[in-house]
């Protein structure tokens, strides 16, 4: 009996999400023939037809859904066998597939990576930035091994491991008339004037609860997109926000305006690792939050 081979399972995976044969072939780092070549060999192979082809779009068929269904489990399961087999190997040794979110990427992994990678110089760290939901949607899937992320937030089928607290820092223009800065309440804050990212996030979620801005006037109706965005706004004094206490000394407030300071009372995020429940390199994760832990230059939790 002919079987599918794992490169097959994995480029028809890849076209299953992108129901499209350019960018699946892309996203597989092969060319568009080849692609396709190893799609309709896996179709002859099955003995069943997996998509319905057109000029400008495919369609998986139903029995094409319940071959993709089975071979997620199947390249899952390969997975789990080459993470039993790393285990045996010194820990933080070879690839490593982490993701990251982006109100932590710029902060922590520019001091964090070349100290990495001086302790272990035989680990290879594959990164990949995205918010929270699409991180924790490739880890599932297979496609990454770890998150770097920002806790709470609810994450099933993962084993968590809280790393350190980040303090929420007040954050505005130095000289602005928004708020009074040294004696700062949030009451005293005009209506509208607290700038945040926009929703996806997690750092909005973390800084409405943190510090008691939920259901407030005081939220702008204006959004950023990004972080970028948000600290450009702060400087042309827009607004005042709320950054986490990473930022500090970063470049993104270089050749900035901006002041932070402690809030009074004010809360923080925790930072902290994910990986798949029951993983086999579960202690190797382990371990490298620890290292994270001990060099980020923030109070542990």
């Amino acid at each position: 009996m002919r079987i599918p081979t794992v490169k097959q399972i994995q480029y028809f995976l890849a076209l299953a999400e992108h129901e499209h044969f350019g960018r699946a072939a892309a996203a597989s780092f092969v060319s568009q023939s080849a692609f396709s070549a190893a799609i309709k060999e896996l179709e002859a192979t099955l003995g069943v037809q997996l998509v319905d082809r057109t000029n400008r779009s495919v369609t998986v068929t139903a029995m094409g859904q319940r071959i993709a269904a089975q071979g997620r489990h199947c390249v899952e399961a390969l997975e789990e066998l080459v993470e039993i087999a790393q285990g045996q190997r010194n820990p933080l040794e070879g690839e490593l597939r982490l993701g990251v979110i982006p109100t932590i990427a710029p902060f922590l992994l520019p001091t964090l990576l070349p100290l990495l990678r001086q302790r272990y110089p035989k680990l290879r760290a594959l990164l990949t930035e995205a918010q929270t939901v699409p991180l924790h949607e490739s880890l599932l899937n297979g496609e990454l091994d770890v998150l770097l992320l920002a806790l709470p937030f609810e994450l099933r089928g993962t084993e968590t491991k809280a790393l350190f607290d980040d303090r929420f820092l007040l954050a505005f223009r130095d000289g602005t008339t928004l708020i009074d800065a040294e004696r700062y309440r949030l009451e005293s804050v005009p209506a509208e004037s607290v700038l945040l990212l926009g929703e996806g996030h997690c750092l909005r979620g973390h800084a409405l609860e943190a510090c008691r801005l939920r259901g407030t006037e005081k939220l702008s109706p204006v959004s950023a997109t990004s972080l970028l965005t948000l600290v450009e706004m702060v400087d042309a004094d827009l607004g005042i926000t709320f950054l986490p206490e990473m930022s500090l000394g970063s470049t993104l407030l270089a050749h900035t305006q901006l002041r932070l300071q402690p809030i009074p009372g004010g809360g923080e995020r925790t930072i902290g690792l994910a990986w798949r429940k029951g993983s086999a390199r579960a202690a190797e994760f382990a371990l490298l939050g620890e290292f994270i832990a001990a060099h980020a230059g923030l109070d542990s939790t």
